[in-house]
């Protein structure tokens, strides 16, 4: 094996019983393996050969759980009646095998009923789909159980809620590798959305007008055009043709943020991608992204990113 070949990381996708093909599909798409992109993805089983999937389908997979002992990320795509099937007692201590040899878990969907057959999320935070949430929380009480995000991020342990989320995951773990930028690529590849913050609401139980939604989306826009200069909750507001009152209320609710913290999130993002891409100096970029001055700038780097712009560029840039 060459050396260029080791350092790519290895995905491996775990379908199970039951498995969701767009589950299934998502990592093994976001992460196939080509010049820009430094992942390898192998799709594996229980064991070796035909998995009966859901929807119809089937899977041939050419490996069993000893593509486990070699990834460093392992993918629990969701399955049908997670409830009532419970994961093979050999998948679970492959599972915990990998973990503990370093490799970092994440799930798709009900995949996080497997994760939770474990043990590893007892006392994290976790989530599922929204239909499953209740099923969850009563089956492993340990864990808590938030079914009102896209994804969570215990470090080593990571869950998402339904399929669409399982791509914002997967965004997400490529941003937190290798930066904004190679995670920008990959979302323009998809034509996803580049980002949708993990506390972002999965399903929100009002009923909000499509209209509404329709003008929402349209103003993060014509927010993201604007980042570099003042923006205050009116103008946001004024764009959307609401009430700022109106606004704020349901931005929160769709978004999981107020609009400001939206923005500010959507200019350190802005920032991270500069500090990557160009040159340009810590202050040129404070006043790109509308945070005026370096000092600001590195403020909020530090409370979000929980490190210093230099510190960043350093890791991320080529």
């Amino acid at each position: 094996m060459s050396a260029s070949r080791r350092r790519n990381h290895q995905i491996a996708v775990l379908v199970l019983e039951g498995a969701k093909p767009l589950d299934v599909g998502i990592p093994a798409q976001v992460f196939s393996h080509r010049p820009s992109m430094p992942y390898e993805v192998r799709v594996c089983g229980a064991a070796p050969g035909l998995v009966t999937g859901g929807d119809g389908l089937s899977y041939h997979v050419a490996q069993g759980l000893d593509a486990l002992e070699r990834a460093d990320t392992v993918f629990v795509p969701g399955y049908r009646a997670p409830a009532t099937t419970a994961p093979p007692g050999v998948v679970v201590d492959a599972l915990r095998a990998a973990h503990a040899r370093g490799a970092r878990l994440a799930a798709i969907s009900t995949g996080a009923f497997a994760l939770a057959a474990t043990g590893l999320l007892d006392g994290k935070r976790a989530t599922t789909h929204w239909h499953y949430t209740a099923a969850l929380r009563g089956q492993y009480p340990r864990v808590q159980v938030d079914g009102n995000v896209l994804f969570v991020d215990e470090g080593d342990v990571l869950t998402s809620a339904g399929a669409a989320s399982g791509i914002d995951l997967c965004l997400h773990l490529v941003r937190r590798d290798h930066g904004v930028g190679l995670s920008n690529d990959v979302a323009r590849r998809l034509v996803a959305a580049p980002y949708r913050s993990g506390g972002q609401a999965q399903y929100v139980p009002r009923s909000v007008p499509e209209p509404l939604g329709d003008l929402f989306a349209e103003t993060r826009e014509w927010a993201l055009t604007h980042l570099a200069e003042p923006l205050t909750l009116d103008d946001l507001a004024r764009n959307a043709r609401v009430s700022a009152r109106t606004f704020s209320r349901r931005f929160v609710a769709d978004t999981g943020y107020t609009p400001m913290q939206w923005v500010l999130r959507a200019r350190v993002d802005l920032a991270r991608e500069l500090l990557e891409r160009t040159g340009l100096g810590v202050e040129q970029i404070a006043h790109k992204v509308g945070l005026g001055t370096a000092a600001n700038l590195r403020l909020h780097f530090q409370r979000i990113l929980g490190t210093s712009p230099t510190e960043y560029r350093h890791t991320f840039a080529p």
